[in-house]
């Protein structure tokens, strides 16, 4: 969020206070009011053409602000004091470009993300370039420039995109930008009007194997604009294929299942798409694309499948040393990782290397399995052996443990070898015992004199 240096400490700590006091009856959601506030974001002004949906580089693009002015806002406490934009006069060879953007004919829904951005420890990456109207008969009627601004909110946040047309107001003989060759407001401002945005409340999602999900989309449109299409499209490795559309009251599902509520994307401007029962195969980049009598926008939202693994010990052979082998099987995707846990009794667990891993096996559903092996040193008195499997569809590592005795033969002959130790030191001490007997007797024996 670009607001100046001195805005946005108030702001952050007014947010800090609120976050800290605890009032005796807090008002809820529906109790809170919304006030009118400026909410400016830094952002970047494209100065060449591009591949619509690219990002361009360094090289072509300027430092810009973006106001917008009055936005209603969910008052939390942390609105007091806030005052709102204000432009200056004079204009400087490195000043950025401002766009000072009035939403009275649209909604925006995710108003409080975009406003409390810095404060969450979120950033917010902001895009405008030069919109091209899909119906260029009107740019004859209107003496207007139109631009197109995308804004994502890093983290998990929302992404809205923004079709803003300027307005025809500007006094006679106003200064013109350099760059842009358009008129400035008294303040230093490109004044435009946001007539058509499109929001999508996040940009990444994760969903297992087998359930359902809801792609949110949503819009909102100035007064005389009408709704004429949503696309939903799937794209994923290189190529794409549509999934669901609707035009003028029809709507076609192209996936099985998919649907989209035909009340709600006229009342409420929501175009969200469900999908039940997901496969491998839903997995890609869902591009929402909503057009109307004159603007067109669209959301791109990533949707990765995952299906957790399930794991299995067993003991593969005994001789000459045991092997076990931990199978992992019905995993998406490929990545996973296995650890081996050697623990004796009493001891202290110890991370066991040389572990060898059969090829990768792929079943028809797309799932992967593969088997880790290892050879067991069971010790004199037997250890405990735990495989640990890690993987993106799982919050905490599964474990499946095993406790692997000596072999019973090995025992036995141990028990010989010890048996027979014993049996030598016992003649060895008896033999030693008898020889010292024999030695005192000889030397107590009477000794006789001739005479």
């Amino acid at each position: 969020m670009g607001l100046e240096p001195s805005w946005y400490l108030l702001l952050c700590l007014a947010v800090s206070g609120a976050a800290g006091t605890d009032p005796p009856t807090a008002p809820t959601t529906a109790e809170r009011q919304r006030q009118p506030t400026d909410i400016i974001l830094d952002c970047f002004l494209v100065t060449e053409d591009r591949h619509r949906g690219a990002f361009a580089s360094s090289g072509d693009r300027e430092r810009a602000l973006l106001v917008l002015k009055q936005v209603p806002v969910l008052d939390d406490g942390s609105l007091e004091g806030i005052t709102d934009f204000q432009g200056s006069t004079e204009t400087k060879q490195d000043s950025p470009v401002i766009f000072e953007a009035s939403v009275d004919l649209v909604q925006i829904p995710q108003a409080e993300a975009l406003l409390h951005a810095d404060c969450s420890g979120k950033a917010v990456t902001c895009e405008i370039s030069k919109y091209f109207l899909q119906a260029r008969q009107e740019a004859t009627f209107e003496k207007a420039h139109w631009f197109i601004s995308n804004m994502q909110v890093s983290r998990g946040g929302p992404s809205v995109s923004m079709v803003m047309k300027t307005l025809r107001d500007a006094e006679v003989g106003a200064v013109r930008h350099p760059t842009l060759n358009l008129p400035l407001s008294a303040q230093g401002t490109v004044k435009t009007q946001v007539e058509f945005q499109v929001t999508s409340e996040t940009q990444t999602l994760n969903h297992l194997l087998g359930s359902s999900v809801s792609l949110h989309c949503s819009f909102s449109m100035a007064p005389g604009l009408d709704l004429t299409g949503v696309e939903w499209r799937l794209q994923h490795k290189g190529s794409g294929q549509l999934v669901y559309s609707w035009k003028t009251g029809q709507g076609q599902a192209k996936r099985k299942g998919a649907t989209l509520e035909p009340e709600e994307l006229l009342r409420a401007g929501n175009a969200s798409l469900t999908l039940p029962n997901l496969t491998l195969k839903d997995e890609g980049n869902y591009i929402c694309q909503i057009s109307t009598s004159l603007y067109q926008a669209q959301q791109i939202m990533p949707l990765n499948i995952l299906a957790p693994p399930k794991i299995q010990l067993h003991l593969a052979n005994k001789d000459p040393l045991p092997s076990l082998v931990c199978s992992i099987a019905g995993y998406y995707p490929l990545d996973v990782g296995v650890t081996w846990i050697r623990e004796e009794l009493g001891g202290i667990p110890a991370q066991v290397s040389g572990a060898s891993f059969s090829s990768l096996r792929q079943s028809t559903m797309g799932t992967y399995s593969i088997s880790s092996t290892v050879m067991a040193d069971p010790g004199p008195t037997g250890a405990t052996y735990t495989c640990q499997v890690a993987h993106v569809s799982l919050e905490e590592p599964l474990t499946t443990s095993m406790r692997v005795l000596p072999n019973p033969e090995q025992r036995g002959t141990l028990g010989v070898i010890f048996a027979s130790i014993i049996f030598l030191s016992a003649l060895l001490l008896f033999l030693g015992l008898h020889r010292q007997q024999a030695s005192s007797s000889r030397s107590t024996r009477p000794m006789r004199h001739s005479g």
